[in-house]
């Protein structure tokens, strides 16, 4: 079996395609053709080692798979050969076959390509636990996203605009800018611009902004914040500038605001009964085609290293999916 195995932590770039022995197949678990697979930027910072958690060495990367039943085990009785699954390993994803419990795989609505799917899970969860749970979304907010066309901002969207929201991306290219806005954003503006916050409040038109969805941070953070009215809510979903920003916790006093980390790892770890029906909620969005989940860029096996650097490097545009269909 072909896969792509962390051998040393470096830069994402260095690693290449191997043979290894292809997955056992336990009583309780179902074998995998693996058609697609997610990445994420935690992926290409494990990888690089620099992320704070450090799996064991050697590692295949990938935790976001979607693929074909080809085998299934003694005890397994929700599952059949031929069906279509996704599925969430803690890694493994990047090779062409894995095995898995049949209690962690979801069968993919019939209208979702496997490329779709392997986009889904992650950033959907983590896009509804924020907007929906913490941010408490309405169709009378406006929301900001920041790094809107990458793959958790258009997750964001997508389940901001099917909440009826006002969505305004954020982006640094004019290329992503427009990505955000085909993805169903309302409204775009440049952040790199000296005068993004002008942009903005030109794009509000008097219009409350009442919710910010961050996964950059950096410095784009504070303006953001500052442009929130009162009773905003600044959700806190990550840090891909590599910069983590400080707040003047006054403001929150001053403008009436809530600042919120979203942490949808985290929170399933703590109640991991809240995790399924997230997941049957989102699942059951899609299938009516509330919600519409797909692919980014797409990369073959082999150039998975390619993938996480174009991450690392900011040039990402939407999720990006490792096919092998």
């Amino acid at each position: 079996m072909k896969a792509i195995i962390c051998q040393s932590f470096d830069h994402p770039s260095n690693l290449t395609l191997s043979e290894t022995e292809a997955p056992a197949l336990a009583d309780h678990e179902v074998l995998i053709d693996i058609a697609a697979t997610g990445l994420g930027y935690v992926d290409a910072l494990t990888v690089s080692g620099l992320y704070q958690i450090k799996p064991p060495l050697p590692f295949i990367p990938g935790n976001e798979i979607a693929g074909t039943v080809i085998e299934v085990g003694a005890f397994v009785q929700t599952l059949k050969v031929g069906d279509r699954v996704l599925a969430m390993p803690s890694n493994g994803g990047l090779a062409e076959q894995i095995s898995l419990s049949a209690s962690r795989c979801l069968v993919i609505p019939d209208h979702l390509s496997f490329s779709a799917a392997a986009s889904f899970l992650v950033n959907y969860c983590t896009a509804h636990h924020g907007l929906v749970t913490c941010g408490a979304l309405t169709a009378s907010d406006t929301v900001l996203i920041l790094g809107a066309s990458g793959g958790v901002g258009v997750a964001a969207i997508d389940v901001a605009k099917s909440h009826g929201a006002h969505v305004i991306a954020a982006a640094s290219t004019p290329e992503k800018v427009q990505a955000a806005i085909t993805a169903g954003a309302d409204e775009g503006l440049l952040y790199s611009a000296a005068d993004w916050r002008d942009q903005l409040k030109t794009l509000l038109a008097g219009r409350a902004l009442t919710v910010v969805y961050d996964p950059v941070g950096g410095d784009f953070a504070d303006p953001a914040l500052r442009s929130l009215s009162p009773g905003g809510r600044y959700l806190v979903i990550g840090f891909a500038s590599g910069s983590i920003p400080k707040f003047a916790a006054n403001l929150t006093l001053l403008k009436q605001i809530s600042i919120v980390g979203v942490n949808w790892g985290g929170h399933i770890m703590i109640h991991p009964e809240a995790s399924q029906p997230v997941i049957d909620h989102l699942l059951s969005r899609i299938q009516t085609r509330q919600l519409n989940p797909e692919a980014g860029q797409c990369f073959a096996l082999a150039d998975a290293g390619l993938a996480m650097t174009a991450m690392l490097d900011r040039q990402a545009i939407g999720k990006i999916v490792i096919t092998q269909e």
